[in-house]
């Protein structure tokens, strides 16, 4: 595994787009795990197989025609052969998702997948379980995390930019439940491990956090 930076944290702290700016200036891929369990919920809505039992889940997983690519740096999701892309950020996908991610032979499909495609190439990896489970010997690990009223902000003007209209604290509250589920599932909770490197961004920008984290990597790989 070649990993450099395997990126963990609470929903709405800024984790995809850091991550997504960070492999830029390193100059390497970026790996978006959320959206290959995005393309899982889609797959499954589309086989009516959401709540199915472990094994219809397995056999569809098995026989899902369901590729997973990095091109230009970038993540390239497709099935049947055609590329997902609005699909993955639908309101179906968004209702669902967080179920599908905790069924153990989901997170074992995509983690299977994604070591796969760090296998000898360097990457930015961000999600929840990546520094602790993904990437255990990822050159650097980071925590990000931020105050849960800054990250209904973020989240609400994201919603906004999408055309969907949330009140804050509906925003809010949703958040809270995702981080308790997300910190009490049985199957890959997220934690933030002994050995991250703690990233808080209530009070930071974008570029600064990207900053931060840039300049840690260079000192773990010898060149600050």
């Amino acid at each position: 595994m070649k990993c450099v930076v395997a990126i963990d944290g609470t929903a709405s702290s800024g984790k995809s787009t850091t991550a997504r700016l960070l492999a830029k200036k390193l100059g390497v891929a970026y790996l978006d795990t959320g959206a290959m369990y995005r393309a899982v919920t889609y797959l499954l809505l589309q086989e009516d197989a959401l709540e199915a039992s472990d094994r219809l889940l397995q056999k569809v997983l098995l026989d899902a025609p369901l590729e997973f690519k990095i091109r230009n740096y970038k993540l390239y999701v497709y099935l049947n052969g055609k590329r997902l892309s609005d699909e993955l950020r639908s309101t179906e996908v968004d209702r669902w998702v967080s179920p599908v991610a905790e069924r153990a032979l989901v997170r074992a499909f995509l983690v299977a997948k994604q070591r796969e495609l760090g296998r000898n190439r360097k990457l930015v990896c961000e999600g929840r379980d990546i520094g602790s489970v993904v990437f255990p010997d990822a050159v650097l690990k980071v925590f990000m995390s931020c105050d849960l009223v800054e990250r209904a902000r973020r989240r609400q003007k994201e919603l906004e930019e999408r055309g969907i209209s949330r009140n804050i604290e509906e925003v809010k509250a949703n958040l809270a439940k995702r981080d308790d589920t997300d910190s009490h599932r049985k199957i890959s909770p997220l934690l933030h491990t002994p050995d991250a490197f703690y990233v808080e961004t209530t009070n930071l920008t974008i570029d600064q956090q990207v900053d931060i984290i840039y300049e840690e990597v260079m000192t773990r790989m010898g060149e600050g």
